[in-house]
């Protein structure tokens, strides 16, 4: 089910974006092939297969891609596939006999989806990174942290998830598409540096009409409105206010009992710091849950501010079913939604090396072949 049933993936598999690209596409119904390591090297942040949520929707074979048996079983899976997606540093799919070149002679109608963090190219390319540099380099970092202190890393959303698995998803998607035209595949390289920079664009217009400075926290939008800012409660909680139009300032004012000069001068930036000194003794004055009472559901503009415990328990989350239950824990669903292909409740992730051998059949492999390639310890 859902609206890319039908769609073959191979995923060698790979950490961070990669993995997060693939379950997006596999959530929507692609049936997506994890080609594993036999040996795993392990996700580095003490998380076992069973909570690894980006891994769910798949189906997985197990290869040592060291031996020339298991990148033949490779290339006989991209022969039938219509994306493959790599997340090794540039150069290593070549070295393994996978680069772009020998599998596009093997499918020429294949997507060949690349993740890098710097690119293909450039001075960097070859250069070992993580999401914190990626999007330093692309200028998100420097915007986003308090007024007076170092820049805030945004966990990894921008530059592995938002940079890099959204935009190879939606460079895959777009390949595929054109290929259902030309009758040609194509290389799509993601770079989450491009991603985060893309993500920036809006910022970088603003920056140059000057109507944004390059000072965190002193502007609309990075906390230095104090009508766009996050509060603490009476009882140590917090909720989050984003009442940048007038009008809905001016409710949220009414609701709270801030003085209306305060409305008539909202974009006053001489009265920012006496306004937020106000608003931070009113939203001392109450619980989180009884600002939530008084404000949600208003046009306030106003949430709580909830912990990844509390998140799938509200109750606009739970009536919506922003989270599913799998593998015992509350896990996001599926996004976005389908008016007639809804996807499927995912699957957990596979054990490794759990579909070798069907994965090794559908490609044609017979029972003394696989057991040849088992023998060979080329698979699990």
């Amino acid at each position: 089910m859902g609206p890319l049933a039908g769609l073959r993936i191979v995923e060698l598999a790979s950490i961070g974006p990669g993995p997060m690209c693939a379950m997006l596409l596999a959530d929507l119904g692609a049936d997506v092939v994890r080609v594993d390591r036999i040996e795993p090297s392990g996700l580095g942040i003490g998380m076992t297969t069973a909570f690894d949520v980006c891994a769910r929707n798949r189906r997985s074979i197990a290869l040592d891609l060291k031996h020339a048996e298991a990148r033949a079983a490779v290339l006989r899976l991209v022969e039938r596939a219509d994306v493959l997606i790599e997340g090794f540093r540039p150069g290593v799919a070549e070295r393994l006999g996978l680069a772009p070149d020998i599998c596009l002679a093997r499918n020429p109608r294949l997507v060949y989806g690349r993740m890098t963090g710097f690119g293909q190219d450039g001075p960097l390319a070859r250069a070992a990174g993580h999401d914190l540099n990626y999007i330093s380099l692309a200028g998100a970092l420097h915007a986003i942290g308090p007024k007076s202190g170092a820049p805030l890393p945004p966990l990894n959303l921008i530059g592995d998830y938002g940079g890099g698995a959204l935009y190879l998803a939606l460079g895959i998607l777009a390949a595929v598409f054109e290929c259902r035209q030309s009758g040609n595949g194509q290389v799509v390289d993601a770079a989450m540096i491009d991603g985060a920079a893309s993500l920036m664009s809006v910022f970088y217009g603003l920056f140059a009409a000057g109507t944004w400075k390059t000072e965190r926290g002193s502007n609309l939008l990075d906390g230095g409105a104090p009508f766009y800012s996050v509060y603490a409660t009476s009882d140590g909680q917090y909720v989050s206010i984003a009442a940048l139009e007038n009008k809905f300032f001016a409710e949220l004012a009414r609701l709270i009992g801030l003085d209306a000069r305060f409305v008539q001068r909202q974009m006053d930036r001489s009265l920012w710091p006496e306004l937020r000194d106000r608003m931070t003794e009113i939203f001392k004055t109450r619980t989180r849950a009884q600002w939530c009472e008084l404000l949600e559901g208003t046009d306030a503009c106003f949430a709580p501010v909830l912990s990844l415990a509390e998140a799938p328990a509200h109750a606009h989350n739970v009536q919506r079913h922003v989270f599913v239950e799998l593998n015992g824990f509350a896990q996001p669903a599926p996004a976005p939604r389908f008016t007639r292909s809804q996807p499927d409740t995912p699957r957990p992730p596979p054990t490794i090396g759990a579909d070798t051998h069907a994965i090794l059949e559908e490609a044609g492999y017979d029972a003394a072949a696989i057991e040849a390639l088992r023998s060979a310890g080329a698979i699990r």
